[in-house]
């Protein structure tokens, strides 16, 4: 059990049955009261991001998540307008053994996962919530705008499209067939490899 103090960022609870994970947490105390501990938790089945304030009294359970290595094989999002897309995997050491998911339980990291990517798949009481990705990863560059000299109206960016079809935006020396590191919880360019 976790003391309301102990609910900390990256951390993950259970709150009305459901796991959440802690996105920020603020301990303070106003004038002459109780100290209070106001979050931002977000639901990992739903997805949701609530406020909530935990009291001196509360005490809350360690959400127990089981992590499992898999591997991303494809997807299939690029499909015509109404359809969902699916997003395929497999055991690492058994590629026969392939089930998917839905977008919902990627998230929009997603759109960073390459082939054979190997990542951690939660379970909570046996139900697959979502896929961990790596903090960082690195991608090709497919296509990268040429840098045009005197261009820093923008901010001395451009946006690059990458191997997955993602695109974010980077410096103007990134020119096509480069590598770059990308942060996976924010989507930015990290730097060139």
């Amino acid at each position: 059990m976790l003391n309301y103090n102990e609910i900390l960022p990256k951390k993950f609870i259970v709150l009305d049955g459901a796991p959440y994970e802690v996105l920020d947490a603020h301990i303070f105390r106003m004038q002459q009261r109780k100290p209070v501990n106001q979050t931002k938790l977000k639901n990992l089945i739903t997805g949701k991001v609530t406020d909530y304030t935990f009291h001196q009294q509360d005490k809350m359970a360690e959400a127990d998540l089981q992590k499992k290595e898999v591997k991303y094989l494809y997807n299939t999002s690029r499909l015509p307008a109404g359809r969902r897309g699916e997003w395929w995997f497999s055991e690492p050491s058994n590629p026969a053994n392939r089930f998917k998911l839905e977008i919902a339980q990627i998230g929009e990291g997603g759109k960073f996962l390459k082939t054979n990517a190997v990542v951690e798949l939660l379970t909570f009481n046996e139900k697959v919530i979502g896929v961990k990705l790596p903090i960082k990863m690195e991608l090709k560059v497919t296509e990268a705008p040429p840098a045009v000299k005197g261009d820093t109206s923008k901010g001395a960016s451009k946006i690059i499209k990458l191997e997955t079809g993602a695109e974010v935006s980077a410096p103007l020396f990134i020119n096509e067939g480069d590598t770059v590191r990308v942060n996976t919880e924010t989507g930015e360019y990290v730097e060139r490899v």
